[in-house]
């Protein structure tokens, strides 16, 4: 099996904090749209036959593109791939987009998930992010899905944003827990180099909430949702049971997976591709034949990194009797040797032969992954 990652670039106005590739040029955008179509075509190979079980559209903001656009992707995806084993069709949006018409037009398309980006019920600190829509359009967003016939939606908060208090925090997951949606991804805010969000950080503008409130917010988010019935499967990822994102999970799990468009990447087990995270250049690339991207190839010790680095992150962490017969007993007894003093201290378990993080560990889960991964001398 494997999945199909579609990057759609455009944006009407870009986010202070968010730094994936993106444009404005929407002028664009039905030249990029032949662009992708002819890139699927000419990578068919790239995922060896494998069963394509999702397709995922992100961004940039995918609700951008009209029906028609869709449909020019879908065929092509269609003919060269196959969608009648795909169990998860998704498209990442902004709650202004989804309007009643715009929903209904959606419903007619083969997406069975919506994944909203929602980040904060608070208008001001939405209008202090540059989001384009407000905490009513959200909320109504949300329930035009669910009558629209949507029975998977996703939603996106985001906490340790400026000004955060526990007051604020608490009221945005009481609200997010009552849209009664299937899943729910809660990210802390990172402040990258080269974005808005940075610029005003550095010049003293805004403040970097602490790391004590930090640790107590995402508390405050396991404990909440938890009582709410919802499924801690992923460090940031919550979901009603059986509920949980299938193509995400295939990143977690080492699943191929195409990746077409601007700054997308691929993986097939045996190499990493991406490609160049310039629009007028990916297209150009595409349209003579060039494409521009970079490939690096997976060792075995590169392989065992990035398992520990994902598999770990999930409710069904690293599967021990994997590490031996992949990468031998030798790494195997290296990832014992370094779990063994967490596993001393209750924050990592064995659970069906399977190395997992526990509530205690998941807390430290960046040290934890970096102690377990092999640095080679």
């Amino acid at each position: 099996m494997a999945g199909i990652y579609i990057h759609i670039p455009f944006c009407k106005t870009r986010c202070i904090y968010c730094d994936f590739y993106s444009t404005t040029r929407s002028d664009l955008k039905e030249r990029y749209i032949r662009a992708l179509c002819r890139e699927l075509r000419i990578r068919k190979d790239y995922l060896e036959g494998a069963t394509i079980e999702t397709i995922y559209f992100g961004g940039g903001t995918p609700s951008q593109l009209d029906e028609e656009d869709f449909r020019q992707v879908f065929a092509t995806i269609e003919e060269v791939y196959g969608m009648e084993h795909c169990k998860e069709i998704t498209l990442e949006a902004n709650p202004d987009d989804l309007t009643e018409e715009y929903v209904t037009r959606l419903h007619r398309l083969p997406f069975n998930r919506i994944s909203m980006g929602i980040q904060t019920f608070d208008d001001v600190t939405l209008k202090l992010l540059n989001r384009r829509h407000n905490a009513m359009q959200a909320i109504e967003a949300v329930d035009r899905c669910r009558r629209a016939g949507f029975e998977n939606i996703s939603i996106d908060l985001i906490y340790g944003l400026p000004g955060e208090t526990d007051e604020r925090w608490e009221r945005d997951l009481k609200q997010a827990v009552s849209l009664n949606v299937e899943h729910i991804s809660a990210y802390h805010l990172t402040y990258e180099e080269g974005t808005r969000i940075y610029e005003l950080l550095q010049a003293h503008r805004i403040r970097e909430v602490d790391e004590e409130s930090s640790v107590r917010f995402f508390s405050v988010l396991i404990d909440t949702l938890d009582a709410a019935g919802y499924e801690h499967y992923e460090i940031s990822n919550f979901c009603r049971p059986g509920k949980y994102s299938r193509h995400n999970t295939s990143y977690w799990k080492g699943i191929p997976y195409l990746g077409c468009g601007p700054a997308a990447h691929s993986f097939n087990t045996h190499t990493r591709e991406w490609n160049v995270a310039s629009l007028e250049e990916y297209m150009q690339g595409i349209e003579t034949d060039r494409r521009k991207f970079e490939t690096e190839y997976q060792d075995k010790t590169t392989c065992y990194n990035e398992c520990i680095m994902t598999c770990i992150r999930t409710l069904w962490g690293i599967s021990l009797k994997y590490i031996e017969m992949e990468f031998g007993t030798e790494m195997w007894k290296y990832c014992m040797d370094m779990a063994t003093p967490y596993l001393e201290s209750g924050k990592l378990k064995i659970q069906d032969n399977h190395l997992c993080l526990t509530r205690e560990g998941i807390f430290i889960s960046d040290g934890i992954i970096s102690d377990l991964m092999f640095i080679e001398e």
